[in-house]
Parts: C-alpha cells; structure tokens; sequence
C-alpha cells in the first residue's frame, strides 16, 4: 500500500472531513489549520478571520484506491469552488477554496483539477487557489472527526453536512464506502 497526503480547504472543516470519511481509499483525515501567519493558531483566532489560516483537511489515502487526481475532483465536487472566501452562511478567508499542494507534482494536479472543474461547468469559474508550501497545524481534538461525534446533535452541521454527503455519493458513487 502506497500512502499519499493531500491538504485542501473548502470551507468549514468539519464538513470536508465528513465528506472524505466517506471515500474510498482514504485511510485518515486530520482537520487544521494552514497558509496564515500567526503560529500554533486556535480555533477562535482562526474563526476572527486575523490569522490569515484556512480551516482545511489533511487527507491521506492509498494511491491504489484513488487517485490524487480524484482525490482533487471530490473535493472540487463536493463543496462550491465558485464561491470566494465563502461556503454557505461561512463566510471569510479561513473559508476560502484552497489546495495546499506539497510538491511540485501536485501543484500541477491541482491546476488540472481546477481546469477540469471548469471545463464541467461552463458559465462558472473556480476561484479555488494554490498555496504554498505552507506550515500544518493540527486542529484541537475535539475538532477531530467532529461529524461522527458532537457533529450529528450541531444544528449547523446537521444542516450542512448531509447535503455535501448526498452530492458526494451522487456524483462520485463509486468512489464511497460502502
């Protein structure tokens, strides 16, 4: 098995670790904190929106399973990329569409991702950067598969998240768990 980490930001994170949770091939999924200036960040300096940080995923997955290709068009499906530094009712810098990539081979997976989503959506255009290098930051645990504890009794995310899991298992069935 050959392990590959990605680190991409669409939104709250709760939301992109509950939808990755669900994909196949992904074998961890931390949520945190990268592309600010403040170190060591907390959550509620984050949400001010002054550290400059997105709340972002980091996904590691078994190349045999999926891809990093479609480990980018998930995320580029699953959450809005047209949306500038918004998700929903989220709205500011921490929230904006990102991909992280860690070297240079992602860097242009991440342009092809954002070209294809592009393609597939004529009339619209992703405002999803490319950042970094950058330092991670991991979240506070109990940040840490959220959906799968306190997440489920959150109204927000009981209002938000089904929705993102639905279009994940519509658009990419057979990329979920079973």
């Amino acid at each position: 098995m050959t392990q590959q980490t990605a680190i991409v930001a669409g939104g709250c994170f709760w939301c992109t670790e509950a939808v990755f949770r669900d994909v196949i091939g992904v074998t961890a999924v931390e949520s945190g904190y990268i592309g600010g200036t403040v170190p060591d960040p907390t959550y509620r300096q984050v949400c001010s929106g002054s550290t400059g940080h997105a709340e972002a995923i980091m996904v590691t997955f078994d190349t045999a399973v999926i891809t990093l290709p479609e480990v980018f068009d998930v995320f580029m499906g699953t959450h809005d990329p047209s949306q500038l530094n918004r998700q929903g009712n989220d709205i500011g810098t921490q929230y904006r569409s990102a991909i992280f990539p860690l070297d240079d081979d992602q860097r242009a997976e991440a342009e092809a991702a954002i070209a294809r989503w592009n393609a597939d959506h004529p009339g619209e255009h992703a405002v999803t950067t490319i950042e970094g290098p950058d330092t991670w930051y991991p979240a506070e645990d109990y940040h840490q598969e959220y959906w799968d504890g306190e997440g489920q009794r959150n109204p927000y995310c009981l209002a938000v998240i089904p929705p993102k899991l639905l279009k994940l298992r519509k658009s990419f069935q057979d990329k979920v768990k079973g």
